[in-house]
């Protein structure tokens, strides 16, 4: 019986198309646009384009739907770009791997998180552990949840920081901070004109959330605080990353929830305002997790600085 032969064109493709490829197919998809992809990957925008064109090709579709403003993923081409992201985080967590090997004297330590390193608690303690440790290789990872969990099980990752529970086997956890869910707006918005907004505020406006984390968070937020579906805000879910968000809505396309720590990322046109409610301001608790048999001695000395920063006081004092 004979085996079924594979096509002369998938062949091609297995064989032409390379990691570059993929990076600048999914910077293009986060960035919306090639010279944004290209200023990223720091390429000029024609070897860019030349790559998109070229993974097209071998690959038979159209990835992206080209238009004035620049590009959106085609609807053929999101499971391209949703496999070629699983695709470049195991390479980068075998890469990683490697180097934690090759570094294992001097020591590492590999945060991963889902939050904005711009500002805030995360921000400085990173730099606090650097400062204490600077002969330590300090590796920061954003990912999705589910890849962040899976990194920690396989030992990629020494220590998350994250939203709310993770439901892991094996693993420790340590409550850190929380930060206040706030409102970003263009400047000139009528909301803007308060200190404050309430979230029935929020009825008629349109509200944008990234996919990514911790996008269904905020979405499951904003419900739980309006329940009736008329009283909803028109909620729009991109597949971008949180400063394409920012950029929609400096376009005046809608508002965005985003925590405290986003406030700092450099980011000119938008106001933030802190939302309430009759019990007050809403808050994300962030915790710490990190798997109980994880020996490196890079991520005891981060645990006691996280527990002299974030551990409640004894009780009685």
């Amino acid at each position: 019986m004979h085996k079924p032969r594979r096509s002369r064109h998938s062949l091609q493709a297995s064989k032409a198309i390379e990691l570059k490829h993929l990076r600048s197919a999914v910077a293009a998809a986060d960035c919306g646009s090639f010279r944004g992809a290209a200023e990223l990957l720091r390429l000029q925008q024609s070897s860019l384009s030349r790559r998109i064109d070229e993974i097209e090709h071998h690959l038979g579709i159209a990835i992206f739907d080209r238009y004035s403003g620049g590009v959106r993923p085609a609807q053929a081409g999101r499971n391209v770009l949703r496999l070629a992201r699983v695709i470049l985080e195991e390479f980068d967590a075998l890469i990683a791997t490697a180097r934690s090997v090759h570094y294992s004297e001097a020591g590492r330590l590999a945060v991963g998180f889902c939050t904005s390193l711009s500002a805030g608690d995360l921000q400085a303690s990173l730099l606090d552990f650097k400062r204490q440790f600077p002969q330590i290789e300090l590796a920061t990872v954003e990912r999705s949840r589910t890849r962040l969990a899976a990194a920690l099980r396989n030992g990629t990752l020494d220590i998350l920081v994250v939203t709310g529970t993770l439901p892991l086997l094996d693993t420790e956890q340590m409550p850190l901070w929380s930060e206040r869910v706030l409102v970003a707006l263009p400047p000139d918005h009528p909301l803007a004109r308060s200190e404050t907004v309430c979230w029935t505020d929020l009825r008629r406006e349109t509200v944008l959330l990234s996919k990514y984390d911790p996008g269904k968070e905020l979405e499951d937020l904003l419900i739980s605080k309006l329940l009736s579906s008329e009283d909803r805000p028109n909620i729009e879910r991109h597949e971008v990353s949180r400063g394409i968000i920012k950029s929609l809505i400096s376009m005046h396309t809608g508002r965005s929830l985003v925590l405290d720590s986003d406030r700092g990322a450099n980011f000119s046109g938008l106001t933030y305002r802190e939302l309430r409610d009759d019990a007050g301001p809403s808050r994300f608790d962030f915790f710490a997790y990190w798997r109980g048999d994880n020996e490196n001695p890079a991520l005891q000395e981060f645990l006691k600085l996280l527990s002299r920063h974030y551990s409640p006081p004894p009780v009685g004092r």
